[in-house]
């Protein structure tokens, strides 16, 4: 259809019309493909062992604990997902789903050491494991050891440290408070994601869902509320395991 070649009020109503032949449906997949157009290309769903990952929008807020690995020679002078270099030796890391140059504080629950990594690839794809250190990151939390260790990762943000005139200060909330949730699947069928939320809140637990808009369809979470500190969510995340929730994951709000 030619709107170029008809006067402004014209081409608006031929635009409208347009748009009215479509179905809601059609229409709405229209408008998440133009608004998924407009993002990076690191913030786009991917598929990898076909398993889907979905980057969230922000790292507000972001804490989480698992099992952390390390990659250095091997990768060293490769590209990275957001097109980086990899260098062994700078202070990055990979994520699966956080934001690129997300700013990390990355805690070693065995020592305490700790340091802070940049977000600049995707990864590690292994069950249990959170993040995948450079070689660099690694070496100072002694992870480099034994391959891997258990970290707490905490989303760092720019604070004021109350003097005028100086640069903000990299801050972050303590792990043990918020509101944690464990989610234990996602639908692009409404009512296939109200019976899993039915069944748990028949079994007494508080389970909701959340509306995910995706690049080509919507999504529903289901998410089961675990509590106010990460060691009951971790409990609760095993319980689901073992009950056969293979993909559950910790969330914090």
């Amino acid at each position: 259809m030619d709107f170029i070649s008809h006067t402004p009020s014209t081409f608006f109503i031929r635009l409208l019309a347009f748009f009215l032949l479509l179905t809601p449906v059609e229409l709405s997949s229209l408008l998440h493909e133009a608004i998924a157009a407009k993002r990076p290309a690191t913030q786009i769903p991917y598929v990898i062992n076909n398993k889907r990952y979905y980057p969230i929008p922000s790292a507000q807020g972001y804490n989480e604990r698992g099992i952390a690995s390390w990659y250095g020679k091997d990768f060293h002078g490769r590209r990275t997902s957001n097109g980086e270099i990899y260098d062994m030796h700078a202070m990055t890391a990979a994520h699966k789903t956080l934001p690129m140059n997300t700013m990390l504080m990355v805690k070693n629950l065995h020592n305490g050491k700790k340091t802070v990594v940049r977000i600049n690839d995707r990864g590690p794809f292994v069950r249990g494991r959170v993040i995948d250190l450079s070689y660099k990151a690694a070496k100072i939390l002694h992870v480099t050891e034994n391959g891997t260790a258990k970290v707490q990762i905490i989303a760092l943000a720019e604070g004021n440290n109350g003097k005028q005139g100086t640069p903000p200060v990299l801050v972050y909330d303590d792990l043990g408070a918020g509101e944690f949730y464990v989610q234990i699947g996602a639908f692009a069928n409404k009512i296939n994601a109200i019976r899993l939320q039915k069944r748990f809140t028949d079994a007494g637990h508080t389970t909701v869902i959340q509306k995910y808009f995706g690049p080509k369809a919507i999504l529903y979470r289901v998410q089961v509320y675990a509590g106010k500190t990460i060691q009951n969510a971790e409990k609760s995340e095993r319980a689901l395991l073992e009950h056969g929730y293979a993909d559950c994951f910790i969330i914090a709000r």
